[in-house]
């Protein structure tokens, strides 16, 4: 009897150890991959030409990689900034159905969608596009805006610090991180000044804001608040108040290079400002990319520099 009850509690040790194995196994089961789509075709308004033109998604990227960047620069920046504009233009068809005013997916201009010229494109670039086909950024299932800019002078800024962006909530910017990238960018883009006529300043704060700023001199300008990564997020002119990200697209985004200002002033009929980077700074730099990879980093590791908590996902073969 002694000898039956022992045999049965190792018998029920055994099975409870093989059911466990087994259980364990069935958790272990890989999760099912994601199917694969086919390359899309989009519809391309050629803003030059006015022409609307079919062309495959990956041959549109690498004209807008040839646009974006130097395309003599390292494949893994070049691969880098193919994922962030396959993504940003994904997005763009997702959430605003490309570019509504032409009815198509995109369109040439940087003004309304992204740069692109295929004029530009070279082997430097297919290989980055071949390398990164169908590739994209997402955070919790979703695209993430894939902003990027030229130097962000050395700090990453915050969506809504650079761009005055708060439609949506961006936690996957990582705002504050530096990455050097003033020890390999150009000499305009480690420090510039730029020069404004006031007349020039009022009109453009009064055509963006709405408000007048009335007179400006030297004490009715300054910086009234500062973003995380130490941006002009808040400038006052005069009697206004208005965003750095807006008047700097209001006084033109090539002569006011920036919104990382160390100087802002008024001196004989102008206002004075001089700063360093050049771009809104959000998200990918491309110099900091370039940096990296001429140090060996993987594309990769360049995205995730720049983002956090993201993930890259193949979407078509």
């Amino acid at each position: 009897m002694k000898k039956t009850l022992v045999s049965l509690v190792s018998l029920l040790i055994v099975m409870f150890f093989v059911l466990g194995a087994l259980g364990g196994c069935i958790q272990k089961k890989p999760m099912p991959q994601k199917k694969l789509i086919t390359e899309p075709t989009i519809s391309l308004y050629i803003n030059e030409t006015g022409e609307v033109k079919r062309i495959k998604m990956e041959e549109y990227i690498q004209g807008v990689v040839a646009a974006e960047m130097d395309t003599n620069w390292p494949v893994n920046a070049l691969a880098a900034q193919a994922i962030l504009a396959r993504t940003f233009t994904l997005k763009q068809i997702h959430d605003k159905g490309g570019v509504p005013a032409h009815k198509t997916d995109a369109s040439t201009s940087v003004e309304e969608f992204q740069a692109y010229n295929s004029d530009k494109i070279n082997d430097n670039v297919k290989e980055a596009v071949r390398l990164t086909r169908g590739k994209v950024v997402k955070y919790r299932n979703q695209y993430i805006n894939a902003w990027f800019s030229a130097c962000d002078g050395g700090v990453v800024a915050s969506a809504k610090e650079g761009l005055a962006y708060n439609k949506e909530k961006t936690p996957y910017i990582k705002a504050g991180v530096k990455d050097g990238c003033l020890a390999v960018t150009t000499p305009e883009n480690k420090h510039w000044t730029a020069s404004f006529p006031l007349n020039t300043v009022r009109a453009a704060v009064q055509g963006t804001s709405g408000n007048d700023t009335g007179d400006i001199n030297s004490n009715n300008v300054s910086i009234v608040k500062k973003g995380p990564s130490g941006r002009a997020e808040t400038i006052k002119i005069g009697k206004a108040t208005i965003s750095g990200s807006a008047l700097r697209l209001a006084l033109g985004s090539e002569k006011m290079r920036s919104i990382y200002l160390d100087s802002l002033s008024v001196n004989g009929g102008n206002l004075v400002m001089g700063g360093k980077g050049f771009g809104h700074g959000v998200g990918m730099c491309q110099w900091g990319a370039k940096k990296m990879a001429l140090e060996g980093k993987s594309v990769v590791e360049i995205i995730k520099f720049y983002f956090r908590d993201v993930y890259i996902e193949k979407i078509w073969k």
